[in-house]
C-alpha cells in the first residue's frame, strides 16, 4: 500500500488552472485574451509574453480552427514548478498548424513564428476526434525575472 500512496503523493497536479468554452470568432478570441490577462493578473504573473501567446492561438483558433457551431477551449495552468501552460482547443483536428516559415512574403503567416520564438516549448496534440489541441509552455526557470536589474545596468 506504500507504493501506492507514494505514486499518489507524486502526481504533477496543476497548482492553478483556468479553462474556458469560446465561440469560434474574432469576438470570442478577444474575449479569450481578456479573460487570459485578467487570470494572470489574479494569479499574479507576468502578462508577457503569455497574453500575446494566447492571442495568437485564440486568433488560429478563430480563423483556421473555426467550425460553424461548434466553439474552442482555452486552457491555462501553472504546474508546480512554476510552468506556464497554454491550451487551445479547437475541432479542427484535420488542419494542423506548420512550423515552417513562410518562403514568400506574405501578410499573414508568422504567428506561430511569434510563438515559436516567445514560448519555450510548442506543439500539436491531436484527439480525442475531431480535435486537435496547440500547446505553449513558459518556464519561468529559464527566463530572467522581470524585476532583475540588466547584466551591466548596475
Amino acid at each position: 500500500m506504500s507504493d501506492v500512496n507514494e505514486q499518489i503523493s507524486t502526481l504533477q497536479i496543476p497548482a492553478r488552472q483556468f479553462c474556458v468554452p469560446l465561440s469560434a470568432t474574432r469576438r470570442g478570441a478577444r474575449l479569450g485574451r481578456l479573460l487570459a490577462t485578467e487570470q494572470l493578473r489574479s494569479w499574479e504573473l507576468p502578462l508577457d509574453p503569455a497574453r500575446l501567446i494566447v492571442a495568437e492561438l485564440t486568433a488560429n483558433a478563430a480563423l483556421h480552427g473555426r467550425v460553424p457551431g461548434r466553439s474552442y477551449r482555452l486552457a491555462l495552468e501553472v504546474t508546480v514548478e512554476g510552468v506556464l501552460r497554454i491550451e487551445v482547443t479547437d475541432t479542427r483536428g484535420d488542419v494542423l498548424p506548420s512550423r515552417q516559415a513562410a518562403t514568400e512574403p506574405a501578410e499573414s503567416g508568422y504567428g506561430l513564428l511569434l510563438v515559436e520564438e516567445l514560448a519555450d516549448r510548442w506543439g500539436v496534440r491531436t484527439g480525442p476526434a475531431p480535435c486537435k489541441t496547440v500547446w505553449a509552455e513558459l518556464d519561468p526557470a529559464g527566463r530572467p525575472s522581470d524585476f532583475a536589474p540588466e547584466p551591466g545596468s548596475v
